[in-house]
């Protein structure tokens, strides 16, 4: 194959190319702040794009897995590390009283393993508490998603104040 063009194995392809997070992950380098809040080896914390709600983070295995039990040891180690800092540095950004952590990956083209890391604000209405929080994601188009600028606004916020792990 000539022309300096990269041929990549089918099976990675199909997969970059199916997953949404793989896709970002292949940019990694020139991804905006909003797709890379902050990130290490093994994570990348992402603002999410569907998102009515500011500060509602995702964080994201910087390789394809889709269960929490394929995680290795490495990325297991720091995962705790990286909610409870990303749920501090919401605490400061947002005013927030405390963070709901969920993971499911089961929608079409988001099986790669990701937790929502959401920010449970003090004057949140009671249907939005708990499962509820889902409503903020904008599934209809029915509600104002944050812009592009709100999220790079937010994501450098939050990387601003999150501390460095100990």
């Amino acid at each position: 194959m000539g022309g300096g063009m990269t041929v990549w194995p089918a099976v990675y392809t199909v997969r970059v190319m199916s997953c949404y997070t793989c896709r970002n992950n292949e940019l990694f380098d020139d991804l905006p702040p909003r797709e890379q809040v902050a990130a290490d080896d093994w994570w990348r914390v992402a603002h999410d794009f569907n998102s009515t709600l500011p500060g509602w983070l995702v964080l994201v295995p910087r390789r394809h897995v889709t269960s929490i039990a394929d995680l290795t040891d490495e990325e297991a180690g720091v995962l705790g590390v990286w909610q409870v800092r990303l749920s501090r540095a919401l605490r400061k950004v947002t005013g927030c009283v405390k963070t709901y952590v969920v993971q499911f990956a089961e929608k079409e083209g988001f099986a790669h393993v990701h937790f929502h890391i959401v920010p449970r604000m003090p004057d949140l209405p009671a249907d939005r508490r708990g499962p509820g929080i889902f409503q903020y994601l904008d599934q209809r188009g029915t509600e104002a998603r944050l812009s592009e600028q709100q999220r790079d606004d937010l994501a450098v916020a939050i990387r601003a104040v999150l501390v460095p792990e100990t």
